[in-house]
């Protein structure tokens, strides 16, 4: 089952807290990703926390985005 991210809060050691449409919060640990393309892109504190719900998921400018699945599947319960 496909859940869509509704809202995300980072937090300043490049976690993500995300909510998600069947109402649980958990927390993905960006971090690993941050040295692989495209994400490297976002390693900046500044462009991280520039991050946004959009289509169901996270992402950031420059069209780098993350799948919704890995975001559930790789996260911790809040």
């Amino acid at each position: 089952m496909l859940l869509d991210v509704v809202n995300v809060k980072t937090t300043q050691d490049f976690q993500l807290e995300l909510d998600f449409q069947n109402g649980e919060q958990r927390r993905f640990d960006m971090r690993p990703l941050l040295t692989m393309r495209p994400w490297d892109r976002i390693a900046s504190a500044q462009l991280f926390h520039l991050a946004k719900v959009a289509y169901g998921t996270v992402i950031w400018p420059g069209e780098i985005d993350i799948a919704p699945e890995t975001l559930y599947d790789d996260s911790v319960p809040l």
